[in-house]
């Protein structure tokens, strides 16, 4: 049996976990495993102009939609400064108290040169002050920014640490949840605040060569809390940060169907083993203008009329090009749009973030209940990426996320060149665990395409190569090329009088 309530109050409040605070934001609440621990001194850290202000402003308007007291104190934003902040995002600031802490007259030369003395309870007139608004206001969330003008007026690193221990007993002791701003003027070395604060989230904003900054977070440190790590893509608009967590695949697995579901054609289906698996992704490679697009789109629609949901992506063209190829082969996609059934979003690559995209698509699996997803294409996606490395990896990430979801997802990229050697700039075949190849070649004066299965993780998939063409009921596939040779190198050589399917519509010529 518990001795608890023989021990004081304070200890036992001590023993009793700490509620949690809500930063207003919900990607950020997410990252932190629900908010920031009450009653504890947080560190938010940040050149200007990544959205620190912002944060503060979210955080204390949160506290005061749960009823909660909150204070900005200031010693570098004005009031009409921080109204402004406010009004871009459409917020009004009333409830909310703003001091500022340090008036002109106190940043003169002729004024006092800290706002603490040496000893840590012998305070200036100015803090005197705001320990009597503090008192008096008894607030649950307190912002201090910013630290680099307190840095400033301590002159050193002894009296600054000393004013920041002094500022975190006197609001621990007033059960308050401090969030203190800085804009590391003072250079990425200094670490004195890391040791001090009960948690650290760093802003981020990379400049790029073409197109708007992107900006990403890391909470640094969070004692005693098993937050997400690593780095998470944000965005600063009208109505504050919105942040989206780094994506866990293994933290979304649910069991689903894996009996395979048809393509629309029956031809597809056979030289995939059966069809397309629920849980993989198909990677439909090959040059520009050989069909990708419409045998995805073939694929949707068959989904489609089985009842499913599906969400497509674009990254090349827009919708109305999509809308009108697809009505001129036979393949209706407006009545399902109209319904709700076919979600299209078109993005431009160089305006969103990895983060960015990966919510998206999980808020189309999770919210909308999305059964099969097409990504089009992937070379401006990545190309117009930062990261590198690191983006192969999120995409792997986002791929293993659909496929623990019991998610189809077809993948187009798009390959150099239209005969002979063709390349990528990049390598997805490693992260596909179906791959369709789709080659040119030339027949009896025509010029023709071809398309084979190189691979498939999932089903017994045939080793054929076969015509593919685009015909007015969509994707048409004839039967295996059995008297061609060369076509997967570019270089097709007619051996014999196989029918092709142009056959059909005009008599082949005699020899």
């Amino acid at each position: 049996m518990s001795n608890s309530s023989h021990l004081p109050p304070q200890q036992q409040q001590q023993q009793q976990p700490h509620a949690l605070a809500s930063t207003g934001i919900a990607g950020l609440d997410d990252i932190l495993s629900g908010g920031l621990p009450k009653r504890h001194l947080y560190l938010v850290e940040g050149s200007p102009g990544t959205g620190k202000t912002t944060l503060a402003l979210q955080f204390l308007m949160e506290g005061r939609e749960q009823g909660e007291r909150a204070l900005y104190v200031t010693l570098s934003e004005t009031l009409e400064e921080l109204t402004q902040v406010a009004d871009s995002h459409g917020w009004a600031l009333d409830g909310i108290q703003i001091y500022d802490l340090v008036s002109e007259e106190g940043l003169s030369e002729e004024a006092e040169q800290t706002i603490l003395h040496p000893s840590d309870f012998e305070l200036g007139e100015t803090t005197n002050a705001v320990m009597r608004l503090v008192g008096d206001l008894k607030p649950h969330r307190v912002v201090f920014d910013s630290l680099s003008e307190l840095r400033m007026l301590a002159q050193s690193s002894l009296r600054y640490r000393r004013q920041i221990l002094a500022l975190k007993r006197f609001f621990a002791q007033l059960d308050c949840t401090v969030l203190m701003l800085d804009d590391k003027s003072s250079g990425e070395g200094d670490q004195q605040l890391h040791s001090i604060a009960h948690g650290v989230v760093h802003l981020n904003q990379n400049a790029r060569d073409y197109g708007p900054d992107k900006r990403n977070l890391r909470v640094v440190k969070l004692r005693g809390v098993k937050f997400r790590s690593g780095e998470h893509d944000f965005n600063l608009e009208r109505g504050g940060l919105q942040v989206f967590p780094r994506l866990v695949a293994g933290e979304h697995g649910q069991s689903f169907n894996a009996q395979p579901v048809s393509t629309g054609t029956a031809a597809l289906d056979q030289m995939l083993g059966g069809g397309l698996s629920p849980g993989s992704n198909l990677l439909l490679a090959g040059p520009a203008g050989v069909g990708k697009t419409t045998t995805a789109t073939s694929c949707a629609i068959a989904a489609l009329q089985r009842g499913e949901r599906v969400a497509y992506y674009l990254f090349d063209e827009g919708l109305n090009t999509l809308r009108l190829r697809s009505r001129a082969l036979g393949l209706e996609v407006d009545t399902f749009i109209a319904s709700g059934h076919l979600l299209i979003r078109s993005f431009d690559p160089a305006e969103v973030s990895p983060g960015q995209f990966a919510n998206a698509v999980r808020d189309a699996v999770e919210k909308d209940g999305v059964q099969l997803v097409v990504l089009d294409s992937l070379n401006s996606y990545l190309q117009a990426m930062p990261g590198g490395k690191s983006l192969l990896l999120q995409m792997h990430e986002l791929l293993a996320y659909l496929n623990a979801r019991g998610i189809v997802t077809l993948i187009i990229l798009s390959l150099h060149g239209t005969v002979g050697d063709m390349k990528s700039d990049i390598d997805l075949s490693y992260l596909s665990d179906a791959m369709v190849h789709y080659r040119f070649f030339e027949a009896r004066g025509n010029f023709l395409k071809a398309i084979s299965v190189i691979k498939s993780r999932t089903l017994q998939h045939e080793s054929t190569i076969r015509e593919f063409r685009l015909g007015p009921n969509g994707v048409e596939i004839g039967e295996p090329l059995t008297d061609f040779h060369g076509i997967l190198a570019g270089a097709a050589q007619y051996t014999g009088r196989q029918a092709l399917l142009g056959d059909t519509d005009v008599a082949a010529p005699t020899r």
